[in-house]
């Protein structure tokens, strides 16, 4: 009677354990299958492809010492059947030739086994022993939150909590690239054999892991220049309760809030607000979902945890939506096809919860420019939380209104605005709006917002400029008012026939602006008259000089350009910033009006 094995128990090492004890006197007839199977795993960087070869070759030694041939046999797969392989093609052409050969087919998959004895072919189902040591696990203490492996370096680990935590060295001797391949080929054992452990991605050189608490990722060369083992655990679990939230906060999270954006620094906590945050909804009696890459979330046992369908999050969002959950915590959103797949969810009535790298609360905003159109932003997301050293730091609320934006002045620039308010006062803090061709965010505090729309505005002034005007000189009289100087022989284009330029960049910018020509002489001074009348600011020049055209100046400084009413006189707001400099000159004697 002859022996043939398959792929898995070639792979599981069990069939040179059997030799090693003698139980293996037949021939072992190992199909070329086997062989291109484990070879393609090998190709691929992975762990289990090196281990299939170096088990192959250690059973043709084993042979020639027992006293047992080896031998192998019939053709390499077509590039079909290794396409099919995971459906099983390759299991099915290995029966095969067991059946052909009528020898015993040694198997560690209970699904092949379960057919052999379907079809009546002689077989043995070898499962692959429990591993019981976890190895890994030794290098945690109750305050570690991380350890860190490598070939070459002593054993690091990050101890403390989110935001206080120290890296320590955690054994006195350098790892040897024997000790830690072990370690490597023991964690892999124990995730693929433990109720609670999974492999949640392998490629080539990498290998990302779940076993109960701990996620683990593993990387080797070619992927990385050595091996290297990174093990996570929590440190803590919390509830909702133990972050002090205000009432405000907590009525929002649990009648108005849809679209929530969980924002910080690595490090400080957004997964443990995440898990908190996940089971008080659970606890509220909402249907919870999360989708995750990998899966670290330590939620209860009522909330299911997915991973990638078919190596598509974009699958695992079109399942839940047939699951149609209330909430989703979806761990981590980065790339495009994340914030697209959240927002189609969010779109559809499912609730998201959506974990972000950001700095500040706002770069978790500004990721979605671009991403979701302006006007949707608030209805994807509408409450964004900043985690900051294991503490809610700031909330934020999402509004859209149409509105003339923060730092502009003419009703007729009114535009759709998302405004973002501080949750506990309601207070705008930044407005987002597009700008010409640009969607831009604008803080709304006074100093700064002045400051940031007029470098918007300059910005946006040098692009129309740009080819048709070298070196222009922008400043801001008011902030309303811009003096552009340019060359003699440019105002004309500046300014465009009918003056259609300069009226077109006056309503795109909301701003007026005054061309004046470089190296300007000032003109003729002419007498004249301030004073003060109820709201306004008068500048009287008398009647003669109506309907002519006067610039007004603090010393040497130009201020404006403004046309003589019939009375005589100029009007100005008394209560604006122009007012009071005009005010301040006339008083000190440096104010200047030339016809």
């Amino acid at each position: 009677m002859k022996i043939v094995p398959d792929t898995s128990i070639i792979i599981d090492g069990k069939l040179s354990e059997l030799a090693e004890k003698g139980e293996v006197k037949e021939e072992v007839v190992i199909p070329e299958f086997v062989v291109d199977e484990i070879e393609n795993q090998a190709n691929k960087g992975l762990e289990i492809g090196f281990a299939g070869i170096e088990e192959i070759k250690q059973i043709r030694e084993l042979g020639e010492e027992k006293g047992f041939e080896v031998s192998f046999t019939g053709r390499k797969p077509t590039d079909e059947e290794i396409k099919m392989a995971s459906s099983g093609r390759i299991d099915a052409l290995i029966r095969d030739v067991a059946e052909e050969m009528e020898a015993t087919l040694y198997t560690g998959d209970k699904v092949q086994a379960k057919i052999a004895d379907a079809k009546g072919i002689d077989h043995r189902l070898f499962e692959k022993e429990r591993v019981e040591t976890f190895s890994l696990k030794e290098y945690f203490d109750e305050k570690t939150m991380s350890v860190h492996l490598k070939q070459g370096s002593k054993p690091k680990a990050k101890r403390g909590m989110p935001g206080e935590f120290k890296l320590e060295e955690a054994g006195d001797e350098v790892l040897e690239k024997d000790g830690i391949n072990e370690l490597i080929q023991e964690t892999i054992e124990k995730a693929e054999m433990s109720d609670d452990g999974l492999i949640e991605i392998q490629k080539e050189g990498a290998t990302v892991l779940q076993i109960g608490r701990y996620r683990i990722a593993i990387s080797r060369p070619p992927f990385s220049e050595a091996p290297e083992i990174t093990a996570v655990r929590p440190v803590s679990k919390v509830s909702l309760e133990d972050y002090d939230l205000s009432e405000k906060l907590i009525d929002r999270l649990d009648e108005t809030a849809e679209g929530i954006l969980i924002a910080g620094a690595p490090g400080h906590g957004k997964s443990t607000f995440a898990q908190a945050l996940a089971e008080h909804y659970e606890q509220e009696e909402r249907i919870l979902k999360t989708m995750e890459k990998p899966r670290d979330l330590d939620v209860g046992p009522d909330i299911t945890q997915y991973a990638e369908l078919e190596d598509s999050m974009e699958n695992t969002g079109d399942f839940l939506l047939l699951v149609r959950p209330d909430y989703t915590v979806y761990d981590e959103v980065r790339k495009t096809r994340d914030f697209e797949v959240y927002s189609d969810m969010r779109m559809a009535g499912v609730g998201m919860v959506g974990v972000v790298h950001a700095s500040e609360a706002v770069d978790a905003v500004q990721r979605l420019i671009g991403r979701v159109e302006l006007g949707m932003i608030p209805q994807v997301v509408d409450t964004v939380l900043h985690i900051e050293n294991a503490e809610v730091a700031e909330v934020y609320k999402l509004e859209l209104t149409v509105k003339v934006p923060e730092g502009m002045t003419e009703e007729d620039l009114a535009r759709p605005v998302v405004q973002i308010l501080k949750l506990e006062n309601t207070k705008p803090v930044y407005e987002i709006y597009t700008y010409g061709e640009e969607t831009v965010v604008i803080p709304v505090d006074d100093q700064e917002r002045e400051s940031s729309a007029q470098k918007l505005a300059k910005k946006q002034l040098m692009h129309e400029l740009s080819g048709r005007v070298d070196n222009p000189e922008i400043e801001f009289i008011s902030k309303d008012h811009i003096r552009l100087i340019v060359d003699e022989d440019e105002i004309s284009h500046v300014i465009g026939s009918g003056g259609e330029n300069i009226d077109r960049l006056e309503n795109e910018l909301g701003l007026d602006i005054t061309v004046e020509p470089r190296d300007k002489t000032l003109k003729n001074g002419i007498d004249f008259q301030v004073e003060e009348r109820g709201k306004s600011l008068i500048i009287d020049v008398g009647n003669n000089r109506s309907g002519e055209d006067i610039d007004v100046y603090d010393g040497d400084d130009f201020l404006f350009t403004a046309t003589v009413g019939k009375n005589g006189e100029i009007s100005l707001t008394k209560n604006s910033d122009l007012s009071g400099r005009i005010l301040g000159s006339y008083e000190s004697g440096t104010l200047n009006v030339k016809a």
